[in-house]
């Protein structure tokens, strides 16, 4: 028998299914990972980068859950920086350039070294399903592989359409074939599914670049990475660069719109609103002259670059002219254009919390098949996926991280809570709770929910509590010590701060704007200038210190009302339940209610289209 039966089956290894299936692996179960092309395991797709607004917050939280993205990342780095320092912390971002060989390299060295995970280089062409369960999968070659659960982490391979100017051909992306017959197969089960596009820029050849009319933008020289368990290794950097389009280009690229399947009709699938195509932006935002362009190095030993914001489906031809009338691409030289792609993706309203699919039991989604956009959003879903797989077929109570607990309960709740009309992409902006969601602690919220589901090592764990326990002294320190004016007032005079009449303590001191953790630290005693040392680790804990002292109130006041609103979530409802009863419920809110099944009263008042009112019905009729 050329396979055993397996625990969990892993379709696709991109982001999603690499996460999941190290998810589930790590925790104990048997695990299959079936790829079309073992040798692009969790391939960078599109931009090669990791990270970004609110994107970063997803990746240090994977890391922190024992996910292998930040780890990967930090060690293929080509470039880091911190964005958004200029504003408050629930702000601050990481973002890193990745070399694009050494990241699918990094990822596929990691999965085989994880115990439980097996490969196999097939396409899957079809489900084996039994009374509404999942059995297990057939593929391409033929093969029947049983199991007890399967997640679909599909990408934009389902019926996948490429398009350039007026060509189209199926693929899943360049140079990959298409999967066909699953998206038949869960409609023909009762599955709902529609369809989604999005798309990728030219890449152009470095050595045809002049890269002294365009702007550098170097990395951080405080480099921080994205695991709470190891640090970047990395040395030096490599800059990216800046350019901009102008009215001639637009002219130029204008030329073909009567060419493109977006403007012709040829695509079906809905685009990204926050990425959207080159030509896209010249017809929504016809009164800018010029847009901004980031070009991306793809990796330590290669000439290739990603242009960053020049996404275009128009005529290759058309891409190239208006490519070179860019300032510093006069001469430039292509190693293929931008492309759009539609795929078949399935409204995520079909799903549970854990991921799984109402319809088929132990079938799980994760990724684009759900309406993303993103390798962070797509990894997330991926290990969330991966570890609730594990956990029900071990008869343990799902992992369900709340909006409070991190920004993948955000991602995940707003899916199966909203749908998606558009590639959803994470944001800041959609966290009530940012402040409370910030990059520099996602291993103080996450680590222990890891730890003691067994996905964390005893040594991550440690390191945390170890972080923690200085961070805590150091705010005692802070707290309990009293800085005189003679000591002070230079400091404030300097800072252009009212002076100290009197002794204040440091904590209070340190509320102020204009001082940071650094103008106070070599003032005070010991043992707080031990805190002082050149070490990496005591970096990020003075950090934390700040931000905990500065933002206290706004901290305490976000976490009470996370306690009163997360009171809701405690109330739970059934999902059989026929709102149409209660006809003190608007249509609008009976209408959704009985489309979306809420598991909870929490859940039920994030439905777009239910009212406060709605939600005092509910708590009413179920004794509230």
């Amino acid at each position: 028998m050329l396979f055993e039966k397996y625990d969990i089956i892993v379709v696709g290894a991109g982001h999603a299914g690499s996460e999941a299936a190290a998810a589930a692996a790590n925790l104990g179960s048997k695990v299959l990972l079936i790829t079309m092309n073992l040798q692009s395991i969790a391939q960078m797709s599109c931009n090669p980068a990791m990270g970004g607004i609110a994107k970063g917050q997803i990746v240090r939280e994977i890391d922190a859950l024992g996910g292998y993205s930040g780890i990967v990342t930090d060690r293929s780095m080509i470039q880091f920086r911190m964005l958004n320092k200029s504003k408050g912390p629930a702000m601050w971002s990481p973002r890193a350039q990745s070399d694009r060989s050494l990241f699918s390299l990094e990822w596929r060295s990691m999965l085989e070294q994880t115990k439980n995970v097996d490969f196999w280089q097939d396409t899957v062409s079809g489900l084996i399903v039994k009374d509404k369960q999942i059995e297990g999968v057939r593929t391409a070659m033929g093969m029947e592989i049983y199991c007890k659960a399967v997640v679909l982490t599909n990408g934009t391979f389902l019926n996948g359409l490429i398009h350039i100017g007026e060509k189209s051909f199926g693929g899943g992306r360049m140079g990959d074939k298409a999967s066909k017959g699953i998206t038949e197969q869960l409609v023909e089960l009762g599955f709902k599914s529609s369809r989604m596009k999005t798309g990728t820029p030219v890449r152009v050849d470095g050595r045809t670049i002049n890269f002294d009319l365009l702007s550098e933008q170097k990395g951080d020289e405080d480099i921080r990475g994205f695991s709470f368990l190891e640090k970047p290794k990395i040395q030096t950097q490599r800059s990216c660069w800046m350019a901009y389009t102008s009215t001639k280009v637009h002219n130029t690229l204008r030329k073909g719109f009567h060419l493109s399947p977006m403007f012709a009709g040829r695509i079906d699938g809905v685009g990204p609103r926050y990425c959207p195509s080159i030509e896209d932006k010249i017809d929504r935002f016809s009164d800018k002259d010029s847009h901004q362009l980031f070009v991306e190095p793809e990796g330590w030993n290669t000439i290739e670059y990603y242009i960053n914001g020049f996404s275009s489906s128009l005529p290759d031809y058309i891409q190239v002219e208006a490519l070179r009338q860019i300032e510093g691409f006069e001469r430039a030289k292509i190693f293929r254009p931008g492309y759009a792609i539609e795929y078949d993706y399935f409204p995520p309203e079909q799903l549970l919390h854990t991921l799984e699919t109402k319809t088929i039991q132990n079938l799980y989604f994760a990724g684009q098949i759900n309406g993303t956009t993103g390798y962070e959003e797509a990894a997330a879903q991926g290990l969330m996926a991966g570890i609730n797989a594990h956990l029900k077929l071990n008869e343990k109570p799902p992992l369900i991280l709340s909006r409070s607990q991190a920004y993948i309960g955000v991602l995940i709740d707003d899916l199966i809570t909203k749908g998606v009309d558009e590639p959803y992409r994470m944001f800041t902006s959609r966290a009530e709770y940012r402040i409370l969601l910030r990059q520099d602690n996602a291993d103080v919220r996450l680590t222990p929910i890891a730890y003691g589901l067994g996905l964390a090592s005893a040594e991550r764990y440690q390191k945390m509590m170890e972080k923690q326990a200085k961070v805590e002294e150091l705010i005692s320190i802070f707290k309990k010590e009293s800085l005189g004016p003679e000591l002070v007032n230079p400091i404030l005079e300097q800072k252009e701060t009212p002076p100290l009449l009197q002794k204040q303590k440091a904590a209070s001191v340190l509320l102020r704007p204009q001082i940071g953790i650094m103008d106070l630290l070599p003032l005070m005693k010991k043992p707080s200038n031990k805190f002082l040392l050149e070490d990496f680790d005591y970096k990020e804990i003075l950090e934390e210190v700040e931000i905990l002292i500065k933002y206290e109130g706004y901290i305490e006041k976000e976490k009470e009302i996370a306690e009163k609103i997360g009171r809701l979530e405690t109330v739970k409802l059934r999902p059989d339940f026929n709102y149409d009863e209660l006809k003190s419920l608007s249509y609008e809110a009976r209408e959704k209610l009985n489309k979306v099944k809420p598991s909870t009263l929490g859940q039920a008042s994030r439905i777009s289209g239910v009212s406060p009112s709605d939600i005092s019905v509910l708590a009413i009729f179920l004794g509230r």
